[in-house]
Formats: C-alpha cells, structure tokens, sequence
C-alpha cells in the first residue's frame, strides 16, 4: 500500500522526535488528517515560527530580542552565580523547582572526543568569558552525571581561577539519569547537597 508523498512526509519528519517510532508517527499523521483545515494551518504555522525563534547572546535561552528573561530579571539575587547546563531543557527544569535564583549558561551539550565534540563545539569560551567579565564568585555545575559530563566539568574547573568556587551538583541526582525527566523536589535536594570538587 503506497500512502501519498504528503503523509510520508509528516511521518518521516515526526518519526525523527525523541521518543516517537513509525507507529506513533502513523498514528499522529493520521490524527493530523482528522483536524479541520485552519487548525492545520495554525498548527504548521506554529512549527514555522520556530525556525525564527532567538537565543539569548548571553546564556543561550530562548528569548524574544537578544537577552532571555532570566538575564534580564533584576530581582534575581545570587547575580555572582552561573548554573552551568547542557541544554535548555535541563534550565528548564531547574528553574521549574524554585530552588536556583542565579544566572544560566547554556553549552548546549557536553565533551564528547568520539564525537568530535570539543570546547571549541560548546559554548565554552563564552562562559569564561562571562566569568570573568561578570565576577562571577559561584559556579553550580548542573551536569548529567555520565563519563562526559565528569569530563566535561572537570575541564571547566581546570580553566577556572580557583578564586571562583566550583560545585557540582549533589544529592537526589541519580546516576545515568537526565535532569529534564526529575521531579522538582528531587532537583532541589540536588541543588542544596552540591558538592565541591
């Protein structure tokens, strides 16, 4: 049975979504094909405006002009403190908790020699950058706990003066696991049991 181009299309595209094999993409094309033709619309134009979406210059956010809403927010108190992430969706969830009142950088992945990824391939220099300029005096370390993500914190405490105090993040973050899949009472023990290395 040979479906049009169109479907085929929207399948492959949704197949490739984390977590999303050939039958749920079946299955959500074909509930596509059941919606009226202006939520259609909407819904591709929706998808559309991603491409236009910004990232901060200064953390990597997402943000509407040049800086996120999280850079900008003067009522944040810790403003000598960067939380370093891999993604936006692990800030995401830490900012879900409550518990963190800094600032955010984003690297946007972390050192993967195998698969070329080095610093030059993550938003390294201007996160040290940032320290300095900054005077940033704390540096929380919100890195998944796996192979790359110790060697990636290892190289940023390398790089760092050691006038600036590094901790990684602590307790109630199991290892293997992904900060984006943690519930917020677990992401704020970690962030209280934060350790030094």
């Amino acid at each position: 049975m040979k479906l049009p181009d169109s479907i085929t299309e929207v399948m492959s595209y949704l197949s490739k979504l984390p977590g999303v094999g050939e039958k749920s993409a079946l299955r959500y094309t074909l509930f596509l094909t059941r919606l009226e033709n202006e939520m259609i619309k909407e819904f591709s134009n929706s998808i559309s405006s991603l491409a236009e979406i910004k990232k901060c210059e200064s953390c990597g956010f997402f943000c509407e002009e040049y800086k996120c809403s999280i850079c900008l927010d003067e009522n944040r108190g810790e403003f000598k403190t960067i939380c370093v992430v891999e993604g936006i969706s692990d800030l995401m969830a830490i900012e879900k908790s409550g518990h963190y009142r800094g600032r955010y950088h984003v690297l946007g992945g972390v050192l993967n020699p195998l698969l070329g990824i080095g610093p030059q391939e993550l938003h390294m220099e201007k996160l040290f950058q940032r320290i300095s300029s900054e005077k940033i005096q704390d540096l929380v370390l919100a890195i998944n706990p796996s192979v790359e993500g110790d060697a990636t914190c290892s190289y940023i405490r390398d790089q760092i003066s050691p006038d600036v105090k590094a901790e990684r993040i602590g307790f109630g973050m199991p290892m293997g696991g992904s900060l984006e899949y943690l519930d917020s009472l677990t992401i704020s023990k970690a962030l209280e049991n934060r350790t030094s290395f």
